[in-house]
């Protein structure tokens, strides 16, 4: 059976769910299961027009004894001239616990990638969380992502089958501990989408790529959704730990939810100017993970970041193959380190420029530090995007999940394009002092340092050390072999920190070539 019901955005009511605004249009009804078997359909069309909402909430009342939910979905794709956006319609659904922001009523998100989607207790479409379907109002959620200038027509199909609720599944999650090589150096990708939101890749063959890449680590950050987070288990092992997360897709840019505890789901529904970012970067942190700002220059609708940095553990600098983006990425994290050794200088302290007391709670946090480390992630979503390019090798206690994030939050790290590039980046003074990426090498202003990096596998790569005051030291390539050591001199007086780029040759022309890796700073001098 099929009924239709026809909604027009100019006779519903815009409201706040306490953040982005969004549209609720009216309910779609069934009979009562009472003594039913079999199954019961229903069908909504409407069209929404430019401008709408960013979530729009199709209500559908569930009457008790329902087994499964089923919806699909269509809309319209119309030509536009160029440089005109197209039609975009997410979707996802919540259950009947209701739509409130950061509540727990959330059970699925596929954004686009996906026209269809069901929910039981005992299984569900990958992107949304098994469980059972009770009675009551749940709310289908559509995210017009962008909408053509004639508007967007769309059409859903909502199919309940009646009967006994199968066994609902008991969630099991990856071990937090992989058999690591004491305090050693080990290499990760932070930020993966398996086929539980838009990638391809199931997470077996994910892990398997990270193994063939010389991954110690991985975390799993699929696009508003937790989903993935019972799927890893098989999959880890004692060779290959997995962290556990989200990549919260805002309209005003993503975080990478690095290392939640399991089953830990982050809303992403708001927008800068609804001022709710800072609370939900506290959840990730309550829950035990790290935000970490993702790709945050990138040029795609939505992505660019729009929150500050007060609230990041550390900031993807480098995101998948190295574009125009990530070097003007790389260039804006550099000017907030400038920022932080000028404030630690004043007295005045901060993040980013961020004060006040909510500031000094962020910096309490992250146990005083007020610098932001970089990080890269391949971004990886399907062939032939490449697992572990690029990858961060953090210098970590152990193969655990809290001493490798303590590791990136410490700084602790250098982003390298591959297994095949390794780094040694020290700072000494003429004392015995002396310091690694991430530290700092108390020394007075006038004492002479010496900066080291070794290098291996990076044949004709140039070396260049950069400081607060910019690009101070060029290096000649590398030779052939991809092994060698550059040395270089300064004080703290001249440099308040440096940090060491390998750079690949490049066409002529003012810009440098594509990194092979780079590092977080060594700070030099005292506060």
């Amino acid at each position: 059976m099929c009924e239709e019901h026809h909604s027009g955005i100019g006779r519903r009511a815009v409201f706040l769910t306490g953040a982005a605004a969004a549209l609720t249009l009216g309910s779609v009804s069934f009979a009562s299961a009472a003594g039913r078997d079999g199954q019961e359909t229903r069908t909504v069309r409407g069209t929404l027009p430019p401008g709408a909402p960013d979530f729009v909430y199709v209500p559908v009342d569930v009457p008790d004894g329902v087994r499964e939910i089923k919806v699909a979905y269509s809309y319209d794709r119309p030509t536009v001239p160029a440089g005109t956006t197209g039609n975009a319609l997410d979707i996802g659904i919540f259950d009947e616990r209701g739509i409130e922001l950061g509540g727990r009523g959330f059970r699925g998100w596929s954004g686009g990638a996906r026209t269809e989607f069901f929910l039981r207790a005992d299984d569900a479409t990958p992107g949304y969380l098994p469980g059972p379907v009770r009675e009551g109002t749940w709310h289908i959620v559509l995210g017009p992502y962008t909408v053509a200038p004639r508007g967007l027509s769309y059409e859903i199909t909502v199919t309940l089958t009646y009967g006994e609720p199968g066994e609902t599944v008991r969630p099991v999650y990856p071990p937090e501990r992989a058999t690591g090589r004491g305090r050693a150096w080990y290499r990760g990708d932070c930020h993966l989408h398996s086929w539980y939101s838009d990638g391809r890749r199931t997470p077996a063959e994910i892990a398997a790529l990270a193994r063939a890449a010389g991954l110690d680590f991985i975390n799993s950050s699929e696009h508003n959704t937790h989903s993935a987070h019972a799927q890893w288990a098989e999959a880890a092992g004692d060779d290959l730990l997995v962290l556990l997360g989200e990549e919260v897709t805002t309209r005003n840019g993503h975080v990478v939810a690095l290392g939640t505890d399991p089953g830990t789901f982050v809303d992403w529904r708001y927008r800068a100017r609804d001022n709710r970012f800072g609370r939900f970067a506290r959840q990730i942190r309550r829950a035990g993970g790290l935000v970490v700002p993702a790709h945050p220059h990138a040029t795609c609708i939505g992505c660019n970041w729009k929150f500050g940095f007060g609230e990041a553990d550390a900031v993807e600098v480098w995101n998948g193959p190295w574009t125009p983006d990530d070097e003007v990425a790389l260039a804006d994290w550099d000017a907030l380190l400038v920022a932080s050794v000028r404030q630690g200088r004043e007295g005045r302290g901060g993040r980013g420029g961020r004060g006040g007391r909510e500031g000094r709670e962020a910096k309490d946090e992250r146990d005083g530090r007020d610098w932001i480390p970089a990080m890269g992630g391949s971004d990886a979503h399907r062939d032939p995007d490449v697992v572990g390019h690029p990858q961060t090798v953090v210098l970590a206690d152990d193969l655990t999940r809290r001493a490798i994030q303590d590791g990136i939050r410490a700084g602790r790290s250098y982003i390298a394009e591959s297994q095949h590039v390794s780094l040694a980046f020290t700072a000494s003074g003429g004392h015995g002092e002396h310091a690694g990426i991430g530290e700092r090498l108390r020394v007075d202003n006038d004492t002479p340092v010496t900066v080291r990096l070794e290098v291996t596998g990076a044949p004709r790569c140039t070396v260049r050390f950069v400081t607060d005051q910019g690009l101070l030291h060029t290096s000649a390539p590398l030779p052939v072999s991809g092994a060698g050591v550059v040395e270089w001199r300064t004080t703290a007086s001249y440099a308040a920190y440096v940090r060491a780029e390998l750079r690949h040759e490049t066409a002529a022309g003012p810009l440098p070539g594509v990194p092979a890796a780079f590092t977080n700073p060594i700070f030099l001098g005292h506060r």
